[in-house]
């Protein structure tokens, strides 16, 4: 899916799910102020470097090397050319969107922690090369809002599991080694942490309530195989 192509299903992907009755102004801020602080802050870092002639790569994660793992903490933010950090921007726009408002309660957390994670894998397992982009925390949203819908069992959550697919469901192939000078491993790592943060937080934010059934006094009528139970009545 080419990037304009992309960028028009994820933004009528975006209005569809969020305006509804209860979307208002506010919510629109809660839900977007975060995700446009995050590129601006990518895109600000990366003019910074073309605008001083500056070169950020050495700061991105550098496997089992002391000096390397400052990377875990600075790799999300640093991105090789302006095609790479357009090819992350419009499914972190989107995918960060729906964080936020549809887990808006664990939105925080999940990022966090995802990004920690994340890092902290691609310093253990993967090769050894300077790592760096966004690309992680895309395919870490990526796989949490997928198997969170469909762990959770809620219909508009398994709804956005399955627009996710549609937009974005190519990118799976790239957590193998399938393209030269791709952190793979970044992806896959992205991936695997969040099935574990899906599965983790299954329980927290939007989730599939069962119905409780009222009782009456018709129900004391019969008894827990269905049986009717005549009252008794008194006798006169």
């Amino acid at each position: 899916m080419t990037d304009v192509v992309s960028l028009l299903f994820g933004s009528f992907f975006v209005i569809s799910f969020f305006m509804n009755e209860d979307y208002n102004f506010k919510t629109a801020l809660n839900t977007f102020r975060i995700p446009l602080i995050y590129l601006m802050l990518i895109w600000g870092i990366y003019w910074l470097e073309i605008k001083f002639d500056l070169n950020f790569n050495t700061y991105g994660v550098f496997p089992r090397s002391l000096e390397g793992f400052k990377g875990v903490f600075f790799t999300h933010f640093i991105h090789s050319d302006t095609k790479h950090l357009l090819s992350n921007t419009i499914p972190l726009f989107v995918l960060l969107s729906s964080l936020f408002y549809f887990y808006k309660d664990i939105a925080i957390k999940v990022l966090w922690y995802g990004a920690l994670l994340t890092g902290i894998a691609l310093w253990c397992f993967a090769r050894a090369s300077y790592h760096i982009g966004a690309s992680s925390i895309v395919y870490l949203l990526f796989s949490f809002v997928f198997f969170s819908g469909i762990i959770r069992k809620h219909y508009r959550l398994v709804a956005l599991s399955f627009s996710v697919i549609f937009l974005y469901g190519s990118m799976i192939w790239y957590v193998l080694p399938i393209k030269d000078g791709m952190s793979w491993e970044g992806h896959l790592s992205g991936f695997c942490v969040g099935i574990l943060l899906a599965y983790f937080y299954r329980h927290k934010g939007m989730v599939n309530e069962e119905f409780q059934f009222s009782t009456s006094e018709f129900d004391s009528m019969f008894d827990e195989n269905g049986n009717y139970i005549p009252p008794d009545i008194e006798e006169k």
